[in-house]
Order: structure tokens, then C-alpha cells, then sequence
């Protein structure tokens, strides 16, 4: 069926896009609606339905538009897409290969950097909240309140290109469309009822704790794990005898042991530092992305 207004190719669209990501769906939706009412406003003479059945012709129908983004998506993803090791059917190509994929690279490094943006989204949530509260009762709290959201909105897209560039997971790469024809006071009122107002502030306070949690897990985790791997480099330098428990050990045995031991931690720190990034991808996914 042919739509007749820009909301009902929009509906149509997402209908027809609903099992793909939603973070594709959100770029989508935004290229469609800014085109179509940039269109129509260049005819505002002539029917809605009439000029929208001529634009439909040329941009194309929602099937065809979605056909079109999932086919862009995949030539983009496999251009840029990272090349990674076939899983190996061994244990030890199962447990080593980790030092192959990327992914937990970027992931251990993207946790580290989480400390120093969860403090930043935090500082900007709390103070622009407490200053919204402050500011409520004066001319300029209202205003202030909705720079406020528009700033947070802007956060989340550039935390979004972070999410996607050090975690691998797919995020919306356009805001929500703002229909500056609804008037003001419309888009405020969308604004507030957009669920993702509220969550992605949610996100921000608690990126804070989860940056902390993150940091020290990484710091912690690789700085005891080298430690123990550089054991035997220890006992060159200087350490001739270890005592265990109160038993004799031969020092070079208990630090090729510890250097052991060392070796293992490092590769269960890159374990969880992917398995780690995953999930805060999905986290970062839901809570930032529009469904």
C-alpha cells in the first residue's frame, strides 16, 4: 500500500525492518524522514499524498529502501570488517588464539578509557540535573534543562562511535529526526516521552562505576599476572631462594612456577576483557539505541 503521509512510510519502514538492528533501523528511519519532509517542503502548495507518491518513485518504496540499507550495511561491514582467525578445534588453539582477535585488544583498552568517560558522563549528569532542579523555579531552568538533554543526546552518539569502534557493536550513527514542523513545543514534548532520553542518562551515571569496576580489573589483573610471568627474570636479578610454608624450594623451580601461573592469568585477562566488552556492547546497545 502506498503511503500517505511521511509517518505512515515511516511506520511501513520500521515494520519492514523490524529484525534488523536497531541501530541500523534508527539510521534509516532518520535518512527517510529527513529526505521525505525536505521534500515536501519544497512543494508546500500541492497535496501531501500526490507529492509523496512522487517522491515515493524515486527514493523508493520502504521494501526497497530497507533492501538497500541492509545491502549498503553489508558492503560497509565487510570493507571494514576486521579479519579473524577461524575457531580452532584444538584446546590450546581454543584457549591461545585469544591473542589473535582484536577484539580483546580494543575491549581491555576501552575499559581502561572507561574510567576517564565515566567520570566525565557522570560529572555532566549529576551537575546538569542538580542545576535543572536548581535552575526550575527561574526563567532560564526550562531552557537550560533542555540544552541539557539535547548535550546528553550528543554524548551518547559519540559514545556510541567508541562502542562500535573498540567493541565491534553496531550503533546508531544519526540522532532520532527532530520534525522542526511539529513545533516546538511538540519536539520538547517528544523529547520527554523518548524513553531514550532517560535511559541514556541512566547509562551515563552508571558508566562511573563500571569504569572504576573496569579499571581495576585491568589494572589489577595484567599487573599481578606480569609479575608472576616475569618471575624467573626476578630471580636472575638477585633472588637466589624462595621459602614456601615454611618448606625449602629450590628457587628457580617456584619461579618458573609463579611464571606459570602468571602466563595463565594473562590469558584468562584477555578472556574476560573480550567477554567483558561484549556485554557492555550490549548494555551500551540497549540502553542508547532506540528500539
Amino acid at each position: 500500500m502506498t503511503p500517505r503521509t511521511v509517518d505512515e512510510y515511516l511506520a511501513q519502514l520500521r515494520d519492514t525492518m523490524r529484525h534488523d538492528d536497531p541501530a541500523l533501523v534508527q539510521d534509516a528511519a532518520y535518512d527517510a524522514e529527513e529526505y521525505l519532509r525536505s521534500e515536501l517542503a519544497q512543494h508546500p502548495d500541492r497535496p501531501v499524498e500526490q507529492v509523496l507518491a512522487e517522491i515515493v518513485l524515486s527514493y523508493g518504496a520502504p521494501d526497497e529502501v530497507a533492501a538497500a540499507y541492509r545491502q549498503t550495511e553489508h558492503t560497509v561491514a565487510m570493507a571494514l570488517h576486521t579479519p579473524v582467525r577461524q575457531p580452532s578445534s584444538s584446546v590450546l588453539g581454543a584457549v591461545f588464539g585469544v591473542f589473535a582477535d582484536p577484539r580483546a585488544y580494543t575491549a581491555a583498552l576501552y575499559m581502561l578509557f572507561a574510567l576517564v568517560t565515566g567520570t566525565f558522563y557522570f560529572t555532566v549528569a549529576v551537575t546538569g540535573l542538580s542545576m535543572s532542579l536548581g535552575l526550575a523555579i527561574t526563567l532560564i531552568g526550562i531552557p537550560f534543562f533542555l540544552l541539557f538533554l539535547a548535550f546528553v543526546r550528543v554524548l551518547s552518539l559519540v559514545e556510541g562511535r567508541l562502542v562500535e569502534v573498540m567493541l565491534g557493536v553496531r550503533m546508531p550513527r544519526r540522532p532520532p529526526y527532530r520534525n522542526r514542523d511539529n513545533g516546538i513545543w511538540a519536539r520538547i514534548g517528544r523529547m520527554f516521552t523518548d524513553a531514550r532520553t532517560w535511559t541514556t542518562l541512566l547509562y551515563m551515571v552508571v558508566q562511573l562505576p563500571l569504569g572504576v569496576l573496569y579499571f581495576v580489573v585491568v589494572v589489577a589483573g595484567f599487573t599481578v599476572s606480569l609479575g608472576l610471568l616475569l618471575a624467573p627474570l626476578a630471580l636472575h636479578l638477585g633472588a637466589e631462594m624462595y621459602w614456601f610454608d615454611g618448606v625449602f624450594v629450590p628457587g628457580t623451580l617456584l619461579a618458573w612456577f609463579a611464571s606459570a601461573i602468571g602466563l595463565a592469568g594473562i590469558v584468562l585477562m584477555m578472556h574476560l576483557c573480550r567477554a567483558i566488552g561484549r556485554l557492555h556492547g550490549g548494555l551500551a546497545k540497549y540502553l542508547l539505541v532506540r528500539g
